[in-house]
């Protein structure tokens, strides 16, 4: 006989078993992440059906199977209604679940990621629309945080020199290296750009030369006082950033989002791609929902083709 184990789990995701199953993919704070069949779930008066649903948090009662668990009870503590019935919020929600997705563990204890989940989509949830970009951003740096990877943001990666940003220069500018793992001076950004580029040099006969970019390629104006250089950028994990944004990027370390009207609907938008492609980068994994994220919030003149 299979044995059963309880658990509390938050569902991220669900997919269509046989006729009238789902399978769930469920985050327990008992058990991490736990995939599990819902019986009869897709039937339309089933008990199972609402508490199958995305978002929605059980106590559960779950057969070990040899294969794939069974869940034989489940009784809803908790769900956010308010994330269905708001495409913005619901896109964030889903953001959040594939970030977690990608770092829960399974078999172990995920009690801190658990609440952490639980406490951003409540505040999302709680959210008007033009706060819900701002709460998904501060959500990703917290959830970075706690898989250890979150991005340096307050001194340089590169020579530990104090980053702060000076609001009242326009001018004025910093790095973010996703390679190096977060905010860099300008003078170490130019050098990591410097030793990109030198990766597009080869040898010939008559000397050494510079590749010419591909048609599609960009480049980066980066400012190093007292001249300014352009350098191809081969690459978007290194980009040089405002003291908008890093003063962004610097209040995101704290515990809840206290200025959000202080950084204009550009900075928020710039501050999500650039934890998208951090995120991307260190989980080695593409985030598929983000797609959503540029349909929902940017806005026509933000929108890049």
């Amino acid at each position: 006989m299979s044995r059963t184990y309880k658990a509390i789990g938050i569902n991220l995701k669900a997919m269509p078993l046989g006729e009238a199953d789902r399978v769930l993919t469920i985050l327990t704070k008992e058990e991490g992440l736990v995939r599990a069949v819902a019986m009869g779930a897709r039937k339309p008066n089933s008990r199972m059906s609402g508490r199958s649903g995305l978002f929605v948090v059980n106590d559960l009662l779950v057969a070990k199977g040899k294969s794939i668990d069974k869940i034989t009870q489940a009784e809803t503590l908790e769900s956010y209604p308010g994330l269905s019935r708001n495409l913005k919020k619901l896109t964030a929600g889903q953001y959040l679940a594939e970030l977690v997705l990608q770092q829960a563990l399974s078999e172990q204890p995920q009690e801190e990621l658990f609440y952490l989940l639980s406490e951003h989509l409540a505040r999302i949830e709680r959210s008007s629309d033009h706060e819900v970009l701002p709460r998904l951003i501060h959500a990703t740096f917290q959830l970075l945080a706690i898989a250890g990877i979150a991005p340096q943001v307050y001194q340089c990666c590169m020579t530990q020199a104090i980053l702060e940003p000076d609001l009242q220069n326009a001018d004025w500018q910093a790095g973010f290296s996703t390679t190096a793992g977060g905010a860099v001076t300008l003078s170490a950004l130019n050098q990591i750009l410097e030793e990109q580029s030198n990766q597009f040099r080869v040898q010939s006969p008559v000397g050494e030369y510079r590749l010419a970019p591909s048609p599609d390629s960009a480049s980066t104006v980066v400012a190093d006082a007292p001249q300014k250089r352009v350098i191809p950028k081969s690459t978007k994990l290194n980009v040089a950033i405002d003291a908008l944004e890093l003063a962004g990027l610097q209040q995101l370390t704290q515990a809840d989002l206290t200025e959000m009207s202080q950084f204009p609907d550009p900075v928020w938008f710039s501050l999500e791609r650039l934890l998208r492609q951090y995120a991307q980068f260190h989980f080695d994994q593409p985030i598929r929902s983000a797609s959503l994220i540029d349909s929902c919030f940017a806005s026509p003149e933000l929108k890049k083709p």
